[in-house]
Order: C-alpha cells, then sequence, then structure tokens
C-alpha cells in the first residue's frame, strides 16, 4: 500500500500513472477518488493490495473544506462555470451554524449531478457535461461533525471554512451547496483536503516527490483497518487453498496473518466458522 498526499489540479488517475512509472507496475488502484481540486489522502494497492481496496475505501473520512456562499456552480465546486446568485455578506457565523443543524448526523443526502454514479449504465458526470438532465435519488449518509471554523466576507461573497467527518459516500459539494440553497445565496465548495480516510492519517502519507515512495505492508494496513487474527501453519495452508475455517472471526473483514507475519486474505463469518472474502496469496 502506499498513502499519497495529493496535490491540488493533479487526478487520482495520474498519482496511479506516476506510481506505475516510479513502481515498474501496471497494477495499481486508489480508494476513495479525490476530485482534481482537492488535496489530501489517497490510499493506493500495489499489486495483490488492490484486492484491499474496495474494502478500505468503506471507511469513514474527515475533510476541512471551504466554501463560498453568493454563488453557484454547475458541479457544485470552483472548477465548473460559478454564478453569481445573491448577496451573502450579511449573513453570520450563526446564521450559518443554525442553518448546518439540517446536514448534521443521518441525513438523505442527493449526491453533486458531477459524479461517478451510475445512471442506466453511464457516469452522471458524463450525462451532465453531454448536457442532459440528470436526476440523482437521496442516499442515506451520515455527518459526525460538522463544524464551522472560520468566515471571511470577500465582497458580495462570504467564505466558510468547516471541519467534517463522514461516512463514506458523503458528498461535501453538496453539502456547499445544500447551505447555498438553504440560505438562499447560492454556494459552491473552493478548497477541500482529506486528512484521514479510517485510520490513515495524513501524518501517514508521502508526497509525489519522494523516490522511492514508501510503501506499507498489506500486513500493516489490515491492522490500521480491520481486527486481525495469527493464524496457524495449518490454517495457513488452507487459507492459501480458499477453504472455510473451524475457526470464528470477529467482523467482516477480518485479516489472516500468517507465522511469518504476511497478510494471508480477509475472511468473513460462515455457518460454522469462517470462509474467505479475499485470499491474497
Amino acid at each position: 500500500m502506499v498513502i499519497v498526499d495529493k496535490p491540488s489540479a493533479v487526478t487520482s488517475h495520474q498519482v496511479v500513472g506516476r506510481l506505475r512509472r516510479l513502481l515498474g507496475t501496471r497494477k495499481i488502484g486508489h480508494a476513495g477518488t479525490l476530485d482534481p481540486m482537492a488535496t489530501g489522502v489517497l490510499i493506493l494497492g500495489v499489486n495483490r493490495a488492490t484486492r484491499m481496496l474496495g474494502h478500505l475505501a468503506l471507511h469513514d473520512k474527515r475533510y476541512t473544506a471551504t466554501l463560498r456562499l453568493g454563488a453557484s456552480s454547475n458541479t457544485d465546486d470552483a472548477d465548473g462555470e460559478v454564478t453569481p446568485v445573491a448577496d451573502a455578506s450579511g449573513i453570520t457565523l450563526e446564521v450559518v451554524d443554525r442553518m448546518l443543524e439540517t446536514q448534521r448526523g443521518d441525513i438523505q443526502q442527493i449526491p453533486t449531478t458531477v459524479s461517478a454514479i451510475k445512471v442506466d449504465g453511464r457516469r452522471a458526470y458524463a450525462l451532465a457535461r453531454a448536457g442532459e438532465h440528470v436526476e440523482l435519488k437521496p442516499r442515506p449518509v451520515t455527518i459526525s461533525r460538522l463544524d464551522v471554523r472560520a468566515t471571511r466576507q470577500c465582497g458580495q461573497f462570504l467564505d466558510v471554512d468547516l471541519d467534517i467527518e463522514c461516512s463514506s459516500g458523503t458528498y461535501v459539494r453538496a453539502i456547499a451547496r445544500d447551505l447555498g440553497a438553504a440560505l438562499g445565496v447560492g454556494g459552491h465548495l473552493t478548497s477541500l483536503r482529506r486528512t484521514r480516510i479510517g485510520n490513515y492519517g495524513i501524518e501517514d502519507a508521502v508526497t509525489l516527490s519522494d523516490v522511492p515512495p514508501v510503501l506499507m505492508s498489506m500486513a500493516d494496513a489490515a491492522r490500521l483497518s480491520f481486527p486481525v487474527l495469527e493464524v496457524t501453519a495449518a490454517e495457513a495452508t488452507d487459507i492459501g487453498f480458499g477453504r472455510s475455517l473451524a475457526r470464528t472471526v470477529p467482523a467482516s473483514p477480518t485479516g489472516m496473518i500468517a507465522p511469518d507475519g504476511s497478510l494471508l486474505a480477509l475472511y468473513q463469518p460462515g455457518e460454522s466458522g469462517s470462509r474467505p472474502l479475499a485470499v491474497l496469496v
């Protein structure tokens, strides 16, 4: 695994391409895409570790963000076509905080139109950029932290700094959009930095200028992400063949660690013990 601090103006796919060149392998993927404008924690799997990525993307996330009230965007962020809506200079911090209350906790959030969600087999962003009407259904998300850190008046606009902790699948751009709509002045995201995915923090990340990049073993990645169990040599053999085990596991997934310290597989509870979720050897 590689934990990268993605810079702005670079796509997640471009980060993958750079690591492919640095590490000499094409089998690299990422968990939890970041928009080009966004910076921060991006988890990448190398070779066999790509099979873990779908499980890592489900972790909760933390962001710092700045949104601008007074203008909307067709992409809900500053990379789109920004249109002034109404003067937001008179809006106070107290009003902003009160209006954000409806977005805290367990909510139904309509994803941003320019998203990777599929509609009739096509990505929503592709439909939107082709000029087609896109209507996405609300999705359940949890926003456990939505704190206003500061506000700044910028002419007729009001910039709001936020600290956000949320479940996987939450769109921070939608938070900006919905706050602007609730206040009647329009809103869009102007900066976004992901500081944590699960237990992977920005302090663990390397930059793209680090050569060679620091790698994290799959076993260490599993310990940060899931419950793990150390297995016997006999169990390790069974795991290598993808067999179920009589041994119970505490959760789905659970990392199964070999006697030599390597990660063999991810297991899940079965009818009488446990069964493989992903064999990694």
